[in-house]
């Protein structure tokens, strides 16, 4: 599995932040555990944040940079990408990856990372901090996002 190795973090002091949490609404069962996870993460970290729908991950990025744009400290953007038997996983993921890094350079400001690209909805379920999941990467990516801009906070002064 994909998280061996992962850090151990304590909560994160947040206050202060104001982070918008981008999800995409495909794979709805997954999705929503991702949506979860980063919510349990962000209430503990007392930043302010709300969340945003968008049709899929294809439109993760731009909803990302309108939302960093107008003011937020941090972005998370969830999405779940299923490859089937074209090529369109392999254009949607690149353009939601690439998308988003582009964003976070831009704009200098963090863009948490929990989009999962998949082979099968197993792996998905596997991740997606549910009942019986081995990870949680909505909340990873939510604690990416915050520790990140906390980083940049402190050396932007």
């Amino acid at each position: 599995m994909s998280g061996h190795g992962a850090p151990e973090a304590d909560a994160v002091d947040a206050t202060g932040l104001d982070v918008v949490v981008v999800a995409g609404t495909w794979h709805d069962t997954i999705a929503e555990g991702l949506v979860a996870g980063a919510a349990r993460v962000l209430a503990a970290s007392g930043a302010t944040w709300r969340l945003v729908r968008v049709p899929g991950s294809f439109e993760l990025p731009v909803v990302c940079q309108a939302a960093l744009e107008a003011g937020a400290d941090a972005a998370v953007a969830l999405g779940v990408i299923i490859r089937g038997g074209t090529p369109h996983f392999e254009y949607v993921s690149s353009a939601a990856t690439d998308g988003l890094t582009r964003v976070a350079l831009q704009t200098g400001k963090p863009v948490g990372f929990g989009v999962l690209t998949l082979d099968d909805e197993q792996q998905g379920l596997d991740r997606a901090g549910l009942p019986g999941s081995r990870e949680d990467k909505g909340a990873e990516a939510a604690d990416a996002a915050l520790r990140t801009a906390l980083v940049l906070r402190g050396i932007r002064g």
